[in-house]
């Protein structure tokens, strides 16, 4: 399912059109980048928890020439399935 799949699915299961459901979805989007952002968790009961994971630099190796490389430091996107959204999917 696509981002326009899934408007289409919330108009039709909310009875709001295709244009109302749309900025919804954006809306939850953006509040959960948003909170993101700040550091800050989401936790949606029973579907899961969106977070930060901070990644500390280190050293790899450019595949190419085996030169040794230093990766920066980094925060990534985490998302952490609920109970009921791992049991709705076995």
């Amino acid at each position: 399912m696509n981002k326009q799949e899934l408007i289409g699915e919330v108009a039709e299961v909310s009875g709001l059109s295709k244009g109302d459901a749309s900025k919804a979805v954006e809306a939850v989007f953006g509040s959960i980048t948003g909170a993101l952002t700040k550091g800050e968790e989401v936790r949606l009961v029973g579907f899961g928890t969106f977070s930060v994971s901070k990644r500390k630099a280190s050293t790899g190796r450019n595949p190419r020439t085996s030169e040794p490389m230093t990766i920066k430091a980094s925060a990534q996107p985490k998302f952490k399935p609920g109970k009921l959204l791992k049991d709705s999917v076995n």
